[in-house]
């Protein structure tokens, strides 16, 4: 019998939640693909924006090892959690917060904003989602539908606003494992669940510009043959419009 059965409970359900992403996602996972492969083909840009830990997305494709080198974080300090957890939970349910934030970036009608909001009804995100259909971008939601409808309690959700939606599956609280004894759960899965849809559409986008030898974009690791000549190419094409390279 393993020692580490709640480890192991936590794994199995993660896997089967991951397992059942194609299914959940397949005509919005398409639909996302064709919008970032029109953004390459135009040579616009994804942006990714999120705040507190669903910023950690914008981070993940961000410079990335076998990521698209088009995709550019949105990032604010006092959006995030390493320079104050409790603020920036206040200051993602402020509005006009967000406004200030994006106007540092060039969003426009050739780019894609992706939303990463679990619960999907925080000031900062429903704003983002509105400022990105105003500019004319074409705005992909990761969110979770029955959190965020239940979170909603009548209000705007961004599953709403965006044009397409990602649904991570994951549950009110986003916990899944529970606790003996307790109400507790434990065990969240939106970040991991997020980062899977989010790379599962940009390996698709990869594929199918090289297939069209529109050569893909791609960062290699920089610990592998060739990396160097490679990256310094993309950065060299990107840096001008990534604030963050």
């Amino acid at each position: 019998m393993s020692n580490t059965p709640t480890a192991a409970a936590y794994l199995a359900e993660l896997a089967q939640r991951m397992v059942q992403l194609m299914h959940l996602n397949a005509d919005a996972i398409e639909a996302a693909a064709d919008a970032v492969e029109r953004t390459a083909m135009a040579d616009g840009l994804a942006y990714i924006f999120g705040t507190g830990h669903s910023h950690m997305l914008a981070e993940e494709a961000h410079y990335r090892a076998g990521g698209l080198a088009l995709t550019v974080p949105i990032l604010s300090s006092s959006m995030m959690l390493h320079e104050g957890a409790v603020a920036s939970t206040a200051l993602e349910r402020l509005p006009g917060a967000v406004a200030p934030v994006l106007s540092r970036y060039p969003i426009g009608a050739k780019d894609v904003l992706f939303i990463v909001s679990n619960s999907g009804v925080n000031a900062a995100t429903i704003e983002a989602a509105q400022i990105g259909k105003a500019r004319g971008a074409t705005v992909i939601a990761i969110t979770s539908q029955d959190y965020s409808r239940q979170a909603a309690n009548g209000r705007v959700r961004v599953a709403d606003i965006a044009d397409i939606v990602l649904d991570n599956g994951a549950p009110p609280g986003d916990a899944v494992v529970g606790v003996p004894g307790s109400k507790l759960r434990v065990g969240p899965i939106s970040t991991s669940i997020g980062a899977a849809l989010l790379n599962a559409v940009f390996a698709e986008v990869s594929v199918r510009l090289q297939s069209a030898q529109a050569a893909a974009p791609v960062y290699l690791s920089a610990n592998m043959p060739g990396a160097a000549e490679v990256n310094e190419s993309l950065i060299a094409r990107y840096r001008s419009r990534n604030p963050h390279l």
